[in-house]
């Protein structure tokens, strides 16, 4: 199993080191794709050093991640390869998950048109195509989403069941009980 998390400056640390640290902790290969540079900074002002940049072997994954925060969300929907990517992985049935703001790129990129989901309250009035859920995640179809940074532990957990790894030992070890 491959997932990558794509990366803008103003990122989300929570929502996106979290999944990276509990897709790592289960043994699942998770790269942290820079899609401008190597350093990028969150909307905290932290920088986290990326383990590669963006190229064709993104494709190769098996779940694209794409966190939220301000103006990190808003930069990977209007990046045309995040666009490419996400339609190439749905058309192959392919995982794609997105928490917070991040999904407004998959309204952009046509993935979530009928399909159920749940982000931020306030950004499902930018994803008229798809039918809100007020949850901290939801998963629907190849469609993984979360609602925000409280969510982001969960989000993480989801997208390791839908992987099909088992990630009881990952939960006990972080002492996470509430699934």
């Amino acid at each position: 199993m491959k997932a990558i998390v794509l990366f803008k400056e103003g990122f989300e640390e929570i929502e996106a080191l979290s999944v990276v640290d509990v897709l790592r902790r289960a043994n699942v290969t998770c790269e942290m794709i820079g899609m401008d540079k190597m350093n990028v900074t969150s909307s905290h002002g932290i920088e986290v050093k990326m383990d590669k940049l963006f190229d064709e072997s993104a494709y190769e994954a098996d779940v694209v991640v794409l966190p939220g925060g301000m103006p990190g969300a808003t930069s990977l929907r209007d990046d045309q390869r995040v666009i490419d990517i996400l339609k190439d992985f749905n058309d192959k049935g392919k995982w794609i998950a997105a928490i917070c703001a991040g999904p407004i790129s998959l309204e952009k990129a046509k993935v979530v048109t009928g399909k159920k989901f749940t982000c931020y309250p306030g950004f499902e009035e930018q994803i008229p195509s798809g039918i809100y859920q007020d949850t901290l995640t939801y998963v629907d179809q190849n469609i993984i989403t979360g609602r925000g940074p409280a969510a982001a532990l969960m989000f993480g957990y989801t997208i390791l069941e839908k992987l099909g790894v088992n990630s009881k030992n990952v939960l006990e070890g972080m002492q996470y009980h509430y699934l």
